[in-house]
């Protein structure tokens, strides 16, 4: 239970870290560069994920039976079903809510997150019942 909780612990950490990388990057996107909020909400995820699994594959699910090349593109693959899945429910909340596009975000990013989580602990880096 323990290594439970530690595993999910630190993907919570790099998970929040890198998406306030990506609550950041969408900011400069859709404020200083004046992209249009769904083109720049799919860039800014696709990066930061891409981020994320660099530094999960090290500090979150060591031990993965895949090789590098081959985890990084089974997270992209998963990435970019997030990210539509993503960008869908950013636009659905936008649309019937009128929240601010960062509100929508973090609600969206908690709903993808854990879906993610479980996706790439027993899918991706097939490490689920492995000790850290």
């Amino acid at each position: 239970m323990y290594l439970r909780f530690k595993r999910f612990s630190r993907y919570t950490v790099i998970g929040s870290s890198t998406f306030l990388f990506d609550l950041s990057l969408l900011w400069l996107l859709i404020s200083l560069w004046k992209i249009y909020y769904l083109y720049a909400v799919a860039a800014s995820f696709l990066i930061a994920i891409s981020l994320n699994y660099f530094l999960s594959r090290k500090w979150v699910f060591k031990g993965s039976s895949r090789s590098l090349l081959l985890g990084y593109l089974y997270f992209l693959k998963t990435a970019l079903a997030g990210s539509a899945v993503t960008v869908f429910l950013m636009w659905a909340l936008a649309s019937i809510t009128s929240w601010p596009y960062l509100v929508s975000r973090i609600i969206v990013a908690v709903l993808v997150g854990a879906g993610n989580y479980l996706i790439n602990l027993y899918l991706n880096f097939r490490v689920a019942g492995n000790a850290l």
